[in-house]
């Protein structure tokens, strides 16, 4: 139990983008419940979804997603299949779901009020929920519990996802509790949201300074800016950094240029990297939709300050 009518389900798949696995909640009211986040479509996950909700004489009336990555979604479906519970999602999510919801909408049943908040820039299909009882957030992963979240192009949006932040804060900074998509709960809402916009900024300004002194490649900007973290983080990096260099390129900022060169073996590991190599066929889908590499361009380009 981590709030007196919000049960945590921790789904078993944890991973180097998952934490120890992604966060299900059982949102609690009277007889029936409001699940959150299904996770993956794992039976034995599923059975304790449904086992935590009966221990609490609640049935599942409603299940609610906030984006469609594939630690998110996937149990949406067979979880409606056992319980016959309406799947809500956002508008434009391409996972089979029964009601369309967006910003200013309320998903309810029995004593269980979720409000609505679109919440774009992590992913475009992606949604907060607000348990005002509580004053309780449900960030998906727009915040998470440690650490921070990777914004990749093409369906992560760094000004979108800064806009978010943003409108959480004026609206959400005084709530008790963030409830996050991976790892612990929140329990100072304001603190972390501040600096999750601090960080941004901060990188960006690494960003535009990195390329103060020439023209630059994405890895050899990541090299300079997180020459601090490890090498196996580096192809999140770059995702991030080009998330970075396509908002300043729409704000006329930055031009790109393609080099008329393959990509050295390095770069490659950067910009192209085998994700095989992770536990699972099951992390390395997850880590190829967080990070966008099905939709990357061939090629390297290189980036320059207008």
């Amino acid at each position: 139990m981590v709030g007196s009518r919000v049960v945590r389900v921790l789904a078993p798949n944890p991973s180097p983008m998952t934490l120890e696995g992604t966060n299900t909640y059982v949102v609690l009211g009277g007889r029936e419940a409001i699940v959150i986040d299904p996770g993956p479509a794992d039976e034995s996950h599923l059975d304790a979804i449904v086992a935590t909700a009966k221990t609490h004489g609640a049935t599942i009336a409603a299940i609610a997603v906030t984006h469609g990555h594939p630690d998110h979604a996937p149990g949406a479906a067979p979880l409606h299949a056992r319980t016959k519970a309406p799947v809500f999602a956002h508008k434009v999510a391409r996972f089979p779901h029964d009601v369309a919801t967006g910003d200013g909408d309320r998903i309810a049943t029995g004593d269980a009020v979720l409000d609505v908040i679109d919440a774009p820039g992590h992913a475009r299909d992606h949604l907060v929920f607000a348990l005002y009882a509580e004053r309780a957030l449900f960030t998906g992963d727009v915040v998470i519990g440690r650490g921070t979240v990777v914004i990749a192009p093409p369906n992560g949006d760094m000004r979108a996802y800064q806009a978010t932040l943003a409108h959480l804060l004026r609206e959400h900074g005084d709530d008790k509790t963030i409830y996050g998509g991976h790892g612990p709960a929140i329990e100072t809402p304001r603190a972390k949201l501040e600096e999750y916009i601090a960080h941004r900024e901060m990188r960006e300004r690494e960003v535009v300074a990195a390329l103060g002194t020439g023209e630059r490649t994405i890895p050899e900007l990541v090299t300079a800016i997180y020459s601090g973290v490890s090498s196996f983080l580096w192809p999140a990096a770059a995702r991030q950094v080009l998330a970075y260099l396509i908002a300043l390129e729409r704000e006329g900022r930055v031009q790109t240029r393609m080099l008329a060169r393959p990509m050295t073996n390095e770069e490659a590991a950067i910009l192209d990297p085998d994700l095989s190599k992770l536990a699972d066929s099951e992390s390395a889908a997850v880590a190829r939709a967080e990070l966008g590499f099905d939709d990357r361009e061939a090629g390297i380009a290189a980036y320059a300050l207008i």
